[in-house]
């Protein structure tokens, strides 16, 4: 399965590259040696994705890994609107709605297009910046006072989200005054050498509250050990099928899925309880990946923080990820247990949003 995922990944975007890089053959009214330089730059820009995960990044200077990061993993986002542009346009023609000459040779198109994805990808980035604030409010009766919490996932931190994008989002967060933080995996994106080099850990430094997470799958791409020591460094407690109480609450930190020898939940919720009173308590799963949401029910878990889906990032990617998660984004119920599936702080990659949304969540819980 993992093998037919890794072979569709990588035949997938080659074929829709050979089909957008005809139509851009065909569209451009220039010499055969600017249209091939124009195919070359597109399948280059593409190719440039391999490089970070491949890791090659490590080895260049951070300048030019910061370039070749954001050029790749942008590209595959750029191309899918053309893909689908291209496609959109070609039902068009067969339907006899588009002529054939706006697609052969054609200036005034391939200016168009060219403005089209300029204006859609502005807008994407700047969507992505700008930060949505979630709030929640929760009543229950295991709570004596109130409890301010900010529940953030997917932060991805590296080579596109760098320290002065954290230290944006640590301001954030500080000025919520809150009881508690809690994170739901995927602090690092896939290399511990920039969190590293911009000393990242001295931002979570200057969060005023208790910092509690889950590993995400992203923490095993970059290296366990290292994202366990970066989480000690930053002084953030890590839950790894794990429980502990603080004040009111009990939370529960689920390694992630990708440990295919992580524990259970009833097995974590049976050990912890021999030594920790979580019956009483309001008790809060953190378990990055959203998968199975029916054993938080089924153990009494009175609410569930997921992250990972990242709500696909961009239509129409969210709509995979809606037909795969029983619940993809957002507030969801199951009997008495409250979830809430967060489309994540940070991004993997290119760093838009179209049709999603970046957020963290502010949760109150009250008697």
């Amino acid at each position: 399965m993992k093998m037919m995922w890794m072979l569709a990944f990588t035949l997938l975007p080659v074929l829709a590259i050979t089909y957008i890089s005809w139509h851009i053959w065909c569209l451009l009214p220039l010499s055969w040696i600017w249209k091939t330089i124009a195919i070359v730059l597109i399948a280059g820009s593409f190719l440039l994705m391999f490089a970070g995960i491949w890791r090659s990044t490590d080895r260049m200077p951070m300048p030019l890994a910061i370039t070749v990061y954001e050029i790749g993993t942008s590209s595959i986002f750029i191309l899918l609107y053309l893909f689908m542009l291209f496609l959109v346009l070609d039902l068009g023609r067969l339907l006899r709605i588009v002529s054939r000459t706006l697609l052969y040779n054609n200036g005034w198109t391939a200016g168009g297009i060219a403005l089209l994805m300029f204006g859609l990808f502005l807008y994407g980035h700047l969507h992505y910046k700008h930060k949505y604030r979630e709030e929640m409010t929760i009543t229950s009766e295991k709570v004596t006072k109130p409890i301010k919490l900010v529940m953030m996932s997917d932060l991805h931190l590296g080579y596109h989200n760098r320290r002065d994008e954290l230290h944006r989002w640590v301001d954030m967060i500080n000025a919520e005054h809150p009881d508690l933080i809690l994170i739901a995996g995927d602090i690092i994106d896939g290399s511990m050498r920039p969190l590293k080099e911009q000393k990242m850990h001295e931002e979570f430094q200057r969060l005023n509250a208790p910092v509690y997470a889950c590993l995400g799958n992203h923490e095993y791409y970059s290296g366990e050990p290292g994202a366990q020591l970066f989480y000690k460094d930053a002084g953030i407690h890590l839950l790894q099928d794990s429980a502990v109480i603080v004040g009111d609450l009990g939370i529960i930190g689920r390694d992630d899925r990708t440990n295919q020898h992580r524990k259970s939940l009833g097995k974590i919720m049976e050990l912890a309880t021999q030594h920790l009173p979580l019956n009483t308590k309001y008790t809060i799963l953190l378990d990055h990946q959203p998968y199975h949401l029916e054993q938080a029910e089924r153990h009494h878990v009175d609410f569930q923080f997921s992250g990972h889906t990242h709500h696909g990032q961009v239509w129409p990617i969210s709509w995979i990820t809606d037909a795969i998660y029983e619940c993809s984004f957002g507030a969801y119920k199951r009997g008495h247990t409250n979830y809430y599936i967060s489309s994540g702080l940070g991004i993997w990659g290119g760093m838009f949003r179209i049709g999603t949304r970046s957020e963290y969540v502010v949760v109150t819980i009250q008697h």
